[in-house]
């Protein structure tokens, strides 16, 4: 019995011992381990964290202390190195990875096209634009080739259905439309008849017209002359071939002992100037207008006196007729059609162009006061004065250059010009220079009845296409 109960004591000593040696050796291991943590942790290596909490979490069960915070953290890190795996090339799988997500469909940005609608209905193209025109908006020339005339408008804009868009009028050979730019469209008009086209600008539209087709279709339908055909057109199209009940007044510039500019001292301003004037006026006529002459024969009329008797005539438009000229050092060179209407004198031209019309009549006021009432007469006629200009401008020059070829007649363009026959004038009124009757063949060429009569058929175009514009 004695013995049996030495050797329990001696086994529980050796437990004791045994127990006291493995905790000293977890003890040490633990401390240790936990130094090595702290070191990772400030290193910031990961991988030596989790390995040195998983024997944190060991050696504590073995010591038997409190690992919660231990296994806390493992889990904390475990969960991050997981994602970060799965985020990996090497470790995705077909399950976990993200379904690619679909480019996105990239949208064509939509060209903005800035006319609406191009409409034909008769003798008329209507261009409809998204907003708000002006005059910037259309480029017209004309020219001839060969047999053929064309009339080309050049519009600013673009047009979706440029392509599928057909242009025919009865009577016209041939209309083109295209989208020749990004920003130009082109209408085209080809005829071997000279077309007597025009164009309106209103607000966001541009309208434009030919205004012969119906005497063309009458050509072709019916032999009648051309007086019944003329009288047809007035009856049936009235308001847009021949704009009746407008009254004119023609003024040929000098008259009497003013004999104005000559031609070798043979041929006198004031004779081409008459001679003009009764081509004009009976070209006026044909057209339905109702037209008074300041001067029928030769005979001095006071400047101030051709006015009012325009405004005596209610006249609608005031037309100054002379003929330019230039000193002796330019006389061959200068040389040109001009138009001009009232303003203060804005280039050293148009005041001596102005000074040699005005002599006829300076007195009663002197040049500064005359100067001074241009600023304040005719304000209000002075835009419509520079359109009429324009327009008669640009129809004289394409009338005389089908006959005697561009480069013999030299746009000198339309000016501004202090001209003393037209203050006083209660209507647009414009002065039209004819060609240099110094200019050796110019001077001979206007003193001629055909270059007279060429002149007068374009400027009666010109005051026509005005009373229709306008």
């Amino acid at each position: 019995m004695k013995l049996i109960l030495k050797l329990f004591f001696i086994f529980i000593l050796i437990s004791q011992t045994t127990y006291a040696l493995g905790s000293k050796y977890y003890q040490e291991k633990f401390d240790t381990t936990k130094k090595l943590y702290l070191g990772a942790i400030m290193s910031s290596e990961k991988k030596k964290e989790i390995e040195y909490l998983k024997k944190l979490v060991r050696y504590g069960k073995k010591l038997q202390v409190d690992t919660n915070k231990y296994e806390r953290e493992l889990n904390r890190l475990d969960k991050s190195i997981v994602l970060k795996n799965i985020s990996n090339k090497k470790f995705k799988s077909a399950t976990i990875s993200k379904p690619k997500r679909k480019p996105k469909a990239t949208k064509k940005r939509a060209k903005s096209y800035t006319i609406s609608s191009v409409i034909q209905n008769k003798n008329t193209i209507v261009i409809n634009f998204n907003k708000r025109i002006n005059k910037k908006y259309i480029n017209f020339t004309e020219e001839r080739s060969g047999k053929f005339f064309y009339d080309t408008f050049k519009i600013k804009g673009s047009f979706k259905d440029a392509s599928p868009t057909k242009l025919a009028i009865k009577g016209v050979y041939k209309i083109i439309i295209y989208q020749k730019k990004r920003n130009e469209l082109l209408i085209n008009f080809k005829d071997t008849q000279n077309l007597k086209t025009i164009y309106i600008i209103n607000k966001n539209q541009i309208v434009i017209k030919v205004l012969d087709w119906k005497v063309k279709k009458w050509n072709n339908s019916y032999s009648k002359s051309k007086k019944n055909i003329q009288k047809k057109a007035k009856i049936i199209d009235n308001d847009i071939l021949y704009p009746s009940k407008k009254t004119i007044v023609i003024d040929a510039g000098h008259g009497g002992k003013d004999g104005g500019a000559n031609y070798k001292r043979k041929r006198f301003e004031k004779n081409i100037t008459l001679n003009i004037s009764k081509y004009l006026k009976k070209d006026l006529e044909k057209k339905g207008f109702k037209v008074f002459l300041t001067r029928s024969r030769d005979k001095y009329v006071k400047l101030s006196h051709r006015t009012k008797y325009a405004n005596k005539k209610h006249a609608d438009i005031f037309i100054s007729i002379h003929a330019n000229a230039a000193p002796k050092k330019r006389a061959s060179k200068a040389h040109g059609v001009e138009a001009y209407f009232l303003s203060p004198a804005r280039s050293a031209r148009a005041k001596r162009v102005a000074a040699l019309e005005n002599k006829g009549d300076m007195t009663g006021m002197g040049w500064s006061s005359k100067n001074s009432l241009l600023t304040i007469l005719n304000r209000a006629k002075i835009t419509a004065a520079n359109k009429m200009a324009i327009d008669i401008q640009k129809n004289m020059l394409y009338t005389l250059r089908k006959t005697y070829g561009r480069k013999n007649i030299r746009d000198g363009g339309v000016r501004e010009g202090p001209f003393w026959v037209l203050v006083g004038a209660q209507m647009p009124s414009v002065l039209v220079e004819v060609g240099y009757i110094t200019h050796p063949k110019e001077g001979y060429r206007i003193s001629t009845r055909s270059y007279q009569k060429i002149v007068a058929k374009g400027i009666a175009k010109g005051i026509e296409s005005y009373f229709i514009k306008n």
